[in-house]
């Protein structure tokens, strides 16, 4: 009776993962979706780039600020004297 019971088991195990791996290949992105997505990434628009590049040198530099001062900047706008 283990015996059969280990086998039942094992099957449905091998049946859950064939499903999955059928459900995922079905729902993927084939070839060429996947170039057409990657086309249109914001990273592939130069001037998009340029943006991020600088929203991101503004954002380092503000955190910058914040941990050379002591002033709890969470709380609000400028200094708390």
């Amino acid at each position: 009776m283990s015996g059969l019971r280990t086998i039942l088991t094992s099957s449905a195990i091998v049946g859950a993962l064939g499903i999955g791996y059928g459900m995922w290949s079905v729902i993927s992105p084939g070839e060429e979706r996947k170039r057409e997505l990657i086309k249109n990434l914001p990273e592939s628009n130069p001037v998009r780039m340029e943006e991020s590049k600088r929203r991101n040198a503004l954002m380092l530099q503000v955190l910058k600020d914040a941990a050379e001062t002591s002033d709890n900047i969470a709380r609000g706008f400028g200094s708390q004297k």
